[in-house]
């Protein structure tokens, strides 16, 4: 009997829908050529003949997504078809989401440079439309509302369960209606500052090494950054810093420990001073993009690199977020109990994403009046009043 192989396309594709979503559900750095091979049932040396390594695979796999967006927004003629052309990509292609917030980083810097090309275009093609329906719309803000509409797409890649295609689909397309409907005219400009409190008075010694490790393990990468470098930020030797922290792993868990206590001070501290669940929700959202302007680097750190934590620690970080999420969704639906939890996850996963990218993607993060329009943005996504 012969056995027939498929043909080189269509077992590159199964490669990358694998690697996708072992990258998606692991992290890159704990996805092994190995078990990419497996997962597609082949050897190692047969997968390396299709693609030359992990570089090459994130790279290939977010691409195939943002391929398959830019040729959805390229036909989109009205803000609807942008809102299909993104769900469809959100749903279909549910890891991009992860892929490109957290692990496309770790490309090549070229690819990284491409791959930031490759979101303006879109962008640009998402501005065109939306600014054609609404002309009084400014290119900044016009840019601002497509960009949060991008991440909060996004925010699907988060689920745990997904609803059924077809509804997660209408729900990613009133996500992206209700964002891009939103108006920013006469946002009030934050008067306290974006920088976190600890910048603004001297620190001890281990303190400033947390503050200083959550910073560089955002911009660089756990695995970039060395005990010379975390040293050097507070000036004192690498070898200095074993004697505050046992290695730098314990260090990144402190940190991410110390972002954690503060997140849910300030957040649940919001939320149980509000008389009311729509009044709590307003405080709780207040909050959130407050600390968020303030603690950038703890929310992208958290992003990307919680998987390089020892398992207990990683265990500990997952459950916080777990409970941090059901928090919001329990009082969401207090809100508005018409929404089931399926859809009250996605709007708050939509949130989180919008937020953590609103403060980091500049050259909008530093608009002074940010805090007021992702406040606004944020109504939008959980449905709320205020948001348009």
């Amino acid at each position: 009997m012969v056995v027939r192989r498929p043909p080189a396309r269509s077992r590159q594709a199964q490669i990358l829908a694998v690697a996708a979503e072992r990258f998606h559900r692991s992290g890159y750095h704990q996805v092994s050529m190995t078990e990419v091979a497996a997962g597609v049932g082949i050897t190692a040396p047969a997968l390396y003949r299709h693609f030359r390594g992990k570089p090459e695979l994130l790279d290939r796999a977010v691409r195939l997504g943002l391929d398959e967006l830019a040729g959805g927004l390229r036909a989109a003629r009205s803000t609807a078809d942008v809102g299909t052309a993104l769900a469809a990509v959100a749903v279909g292609h549910r890891p991009l989401g992860t892929l490109v917030q957290r692990d496309a980083r770790l490309l090549p810097p070229a690819r990284r440079a491409a791959l930031r090309r490759e979101l303006r275009a879109d962008v640009a093609l998402m501005v065109a439309v939306l600014r054609a329906e609404r002309p009084e719309l400014g290119d900044r803000d016009a840019e601002l509302l497509c960009w949060s509409a991008l991440s909060a797409c996004a925010g699907l890649s988060y689920q745990s369960a997904v609803p059924q295609p077809r509804r997660a689909e209408r729900l990613v397309r009133e996500l992206v209606a209700a964002v891009l409907a939103v108006t920013l005219d006469g946002a009030v400009p934050d008067l306290r500052p974006s920088v976190p409190a600890d910048e603004l008075r001297p620190l001890p010694r281990r303190e400033e090494l947390l503050a200083a490790a959550v910073r560089l393990f955002h911009r660089r990468g756990f695995d970039n950054v060395s005990t010379d470098q975390l040293g050097a930020a507070v000036g004192i030797s690498g070898p200095s810093v074993y004697r505050h922290f046992e290695s730098k792993q314990h260090l990144l868990a402190a940190s991410l420990v110390r972002g954690r206590e503060r997140l849910w001070q300030e957040v649940a501290g919001a939320i149980a001073g509000a008389a009311g669940p729509a009044a709590a929700l307003e405080a709780g959202l207040g909050a959130y993009v407050g600390f968020a302007r303030g603690n950038s680097d703890y929310l992208g750190a958290m992003l990307s690199e919680t998987e390089r934590l020892a398992a207990p620690d990683r265990r500990a970080a997952v459950d916080f977020r777990r409970d941090f999420l059901r928090t919001w969704v329990d009082l969401l639906r207090r809100v508005r109990p018409e929404y089931d939890a399926a859809e009250a996850r996605i709007r708050v996963h939509a949130l989180f994403a919008l937020v953590n990218d609103g403060v980091r993607n500049r050259p909008y993060s530093a608009r002074a009046d940010l805090g007021d329009c992702l406040r606004r943005l944020g109504r939008a996504v959980l449905g709320v009043p205020g948001g348009a």
